[in-house]
């Protein structure tokens, strides 16, 4: 389903690619459902594993935009030169933006971690990925906007996806 299809009142999950798409400027759909979020037409919800994610992410975007490095290995060449991640800000401010929008950030908990391990062995997920859906199933969260096609393999779960990736 179409991210645009998300109902009003429904509570979702948002996945680290929505947030991404929508700092770097490269889904108009992504920013709009943010905003209903921010509205509260929607009420949006992550975890932290998520947010140091999209952190991550948008530091490594941020490094190769100002030519600080270039790719690959983006993170291996900026750990080896800390005066250049020193030069680095936007991706923590555009990261705290996610606060002001209203998105609940779920903690992570021992017992979710283990929980994770349910939908690793029977669903072949990655760990992270396995952590986002064991946090889904203890807010009791069926809908989960993001671009990871890997979510379609768990069938009771709604899977919303932009349409209009500029990349």
């Amino acid at each position: 389903m179409r991210l645009t299809n998300v109902k009003s009142g429904s509570k979702i999950f948002i996945d680290a690619n929505i947030f991404i798409y929508h700092f770097t400027g490269v889904s108009d759909e992504c920013s709009n459902f943010l905003i209903r979020c921010e509205q509260g037409d929607l009420a949006g919800i992550t975890s932290v594993n998520v947010i140091l994610e999209v952190l991550h992410r948008l530091m490594m975007v941020e490094a190769v935009r100002k030519r600080l490095v270039s790719p690959p290995n983006i993170a291996k060449k900026l750990e080896r030169l800390s005066m250049k991640v020193r030069q680095l800000n936007e991706y923590f401010i555009n990261t705290q933006k996610i606060i002001d929008m209203g998105i609940k950030i779920k903690p992570l908990s021992a017992e979710t971690i283990l929980k994770s391990q349910a939908f690793r062995a029977g669903y072949g997920l990655m760990v992270n990925d396995s952590v986002i859906v064991a946090s889904m199933q203890e807010e009791g969260i069926k809908g989960i906007a993001t671009n990871d096609e890997v979510f379609l393999k768990i069938k009771e779960l709604s899977v919303y996806k932009p349409a209009d990736l500029k990349i």
